[in-house]
């Protein structure tokens, strides 16, 4: 079985060929930018192992898929002969809310669902609703599965999610805490406990997704019970645009001395 694996950014893709009969080897991996801007870029590892580099307009996520699609098939740098090789396609989604707990075959109940987490993740889920789409457009024979960053943390108890504001915010909103980076921390997790030799139902750890994002979990048997990240993946860590933990105080009269209006605030301490 080839699964093809993407991840999709407001104007970027990441991508992955994984052989499952080969213990996930990877056949093919690049990443498509600089989508909806005058010049896009592909880059490139197939076959030969190199990275390669291309460039051409990408109005938008069908057409950088497509050109993906084109290249795991291409004579010189492809590594299969059709696209029919492809069993089925794997999307990171990074926001579930509170429907989904594990990952999911990809339907219109799904896509609905999705949809109504828009407002929790607006920079985020709309690209993985594009690029959802988009493939289904391209290949839409193929089943589609979704895999959520929020999922692993749904373990967490009501005192570790909840925030302290009236409750009618998480009743009406669903305003809580979700944690992010969920399929980092489960892996790190489980692999930590094999390295070290620990029953994973009998431990506790502490896991680190450390990047340009950036956020902790505590990790209880396996299940998450706490994490830094919260409604937004701005809270927490300070990261690479993001400025993590601030107080709420700061917040206002930074709002207050630069004139930002709530949308403005947002890209401010989160861009």
């Amino acid at each position: 079985m080839k699964i093809l694996v993407l991840n999709c950014g407001s104007s970027s893709l990441k991508y992955q060929l994984l052989d499952m009969e080969q213990d996930g080897k990877i056949m093919a991996k690049g990443l498509v930018e600089k989508i909806g801007l005058a010049q896009g870029s592909l880059t490139h590892q197939g076959a030969d192992g190199q990275k390669h580099k291309f460039e051409k307009p990408v109005p938008d996520h069908q057409v950088g898929i497509n050109w993906v699609l084109e290249y795991l098939i291409h004579p010189q740098y492809g590594v299969i002969k059709d696209l029919k090789e492809i069993n089925a396609v794997g999307h990171r989604v990074v926001h579930g809310g509170e429907t989904f707990k594990d990952s999911v075959l990809i339907d219109s109940r799904v896509m609905d669902a999705l949809k109504a987490c828009i407002p929790f993740a607006p920079l985020h889920n709309p690209a993985n609703i594009k690029g959802i789409e988009s493939m289904q457009a391209l290949l839409p024979e193929v089943p589609q599965v979704g895999v959520f960053d929020t999922s692993f943390h749904q373990t967490m108890p009501d005192y570790a999610y909840m925030y302290a504001i009236p409750h009618k915010f998480y009743q009406t909103d669903r305003m809580r805490r979700y944690g992010f980076h969920g399929t980092s921390h489960k892996f790190v997790v489980r692999k930590a406990a094999e390295l070290a030799g620990l029953d994973i139902n009998n431990s506790k750890i502490i896991s680190c997704h450390l990047g340009n994002g950036a956020s902790l979990a505590a990790v209880l048997n396996g299940k998450s019970v706490d994490t830094s990240m919260g409604y937004t993946p701005v809270e927490g860590l300070v990261m690479g645009t993001r400025a993590g933990d601030l107080d709420l105080g700061a917040a206002m009269a930074i709002m207050e001395k630069e004139y930002l209006t709530p949308s403005q605030a947002t890209s401010y301490f989160s861009k």
